[in-house]
């Protein structure tokens, strides 16, 4: 999610633990201790100009893990309790509050479909509930209502009580995310039925800012399919839009291009590919952004002969914020309004 999100989160999660003498304190805490796992993105930078693949796969690792978390939580209380009163104070109250703003940012991350490695060091794929878009307003608000409330009040009994709306109603609206998950995907799993592709490997996303209207795709042997589910305005089954893939080239690089085998580990082989004028074979992860720009694509190897040969993946950059402007009056549009049989 984004940083304001985490930040929030974490602020809420620490306040809520601590004696209310500390509130204001642990705010301002949360918000650090929130950020810790992100900052991962530092060192990885140095990786941007020379492996833009390893930069992404390797976010949401380590300082993502459930298995790593609670040591580095242990350590980080440590250190707090011999330098700083509040700790020493209410001990055990600090570790839970360190121990839950740390859990609970990998935890919301996995609900994007970015991924999340909450296993590591142990090699499954992220994790990647995808019932929550990496920015949402409707989760942010009653958190960010409840900081602010707090903040205000300091010790005072308000302040309890606005940080516990902010939590309950967030929290709600997880599950209402994952409901509606749970809806498209019947909806979806009963149209793949009707076209005899019941066994196709396929996942749902919301589209940006909402949790009413959502993408799916779907994998194909020569490509993939995507469709789009309104909660409010669809009673028809799903319009699926067919896209033609490089899948055979994919096939036959995968062996000899470790790029394409992290991206396939990373992304659950949700990836189309086509081959660009230069005889570049260009991976796009199917999971994030509209087709055709898709948000992250690669060039990962090259034509050689009646072989694909690595070469250093390389960024296909797109714009995404102009993309994202251009697509939201069509977003909103699309959630309340089912399109004609001819569209």
């Amino acid at each position: 999610m984004d940083s304001l999100t985490q930040i929030v989160l974490g602020s809420t999660a620490a306040a809520l633990s601590v004696p209310a003498a500390h509130r204001r304190k642990a705010l301002l805490a949360g918000a650090v201790i929130a950020t810790l796992p992100d900052l991962d993105s530092l060192p990885m930078l140095l990786l941007t100009d020379s492996d833009p693949v390893a930069l992404m796969t390797s976010h949401r690792a380590a300082s993502h893990s459930l298995l790593a978390l609670p040591w580095a939580g242990l350590l980080l209380w440590l250190l707090l309790r011999w330098c700083w009163r509040p700790v020493r104070e209410a001990p055990r109250a600090w570790l839970l509050a360190i121990q839950l703003t740390l859990l609970t940012h990998p935890l919301l991350d996995a609900l994007t479909v970015y991924g999340t490695q909450l296993f590591w060091p142990l090699p499954f794929s992220p994790v990647m509930w995808a019932s929550l878009w990496i920015i949402d307003p409707l989760y942010t608000l009653p958190l960010l209502a409840g900081v602010i409330s707090a903040a205000i009040y300091g010790p005072r009994l308000p302040a309890r009580r606005w940080l516990w709306t902010g939590a309950l109603l967030s929290s709600a609206y997880i599950l209402w995310s994952l409901a509606a998950k749970a809806v498209v995907e019947r909806d979806v799993r009963s149209a793949l039925r009707e076209h005899g592709l019941q066994d196709a490997a396929h996942f749902s996303v919301p589209m940006p800012l909402n949790t009413l209207l959502w993408q799916v795709v779907v994998m194909t042997d020569d490509g993939y399919l995507m469709a789009e589910r309104s909660l409010l305005a669809d009673r028809k089954p799903l319009r699926f839009r067919r896209y033609a893939s490089e899948t055979q080239a994919m096939s036959e690089a995968l062996p000899d291009v470790p790029a394409l085998q992290r991206l396939q580990w990373f992304n659950h082989g949700f990836m189309g590919a086509r081959i660009d004028p230069q005889g570049r074979l260009i991976v796009a992860d199917l999971r994030m952004g509209l087709a055709p720009d898709f948000t992250f694509q690669f060039a990962v190897a090259r034509r050689e002969g009646d072989a694909w040969a690595a070469i250093v993946p390389e960024q296909i950059r797109v714009p995404m914020r102009e993309n994202l402007t251009r697509a939201l009056p069509r977003i909103w549009h699309r959630i309340f309004n089912e399109p004609h049989d001819s569209q």
